[in-house]
């Protein structure tokens, strides 16, 4: 008995590790895309990824080139942006 106890020490601390929070977190990290509007025509770079992401209150964000594959499913706290064939901000939305 002893030695299933110490053998299950391991699992029952994992447990603790779980995250069983919501994905969405709640009205407040909703995204926003209208704020993030304001950055269309401009060179995508990483630092104004996060500006655009702040912007738009959004709790994760995604940049999408011209032809890139990307899931479909909807994510109320996700801002994707869509990039031109130059590297620009070509729209910004929300899901």
């Amino acid at each position: 008995m002893n030695k299933a106890m110490f053998a299950a020490l391991p699992l029952i601390a994992l447990v603790g590790c779980v995250d069983d929070r919501p994905a969405m977190p709640g009205p407040a990290r909703e995204c926003r895309a209208g704020p993030a509007q304001r950055f269309i025509g401009r060179a995508f770079t990483p630092r104004l990824s996060r500006q655009v992401q702040r912007a738009a209150g959004a709790r994760n964000v995604r940049a999408l080139r011209p032809g890139q594959p990307a899931t479909m499913d909807y994510r109320g706290d996700r801002l994707n942006i869509m990039l031109d064939e130059r590297n620009r901000i070509a729209s910004v939305n929300c899901g």
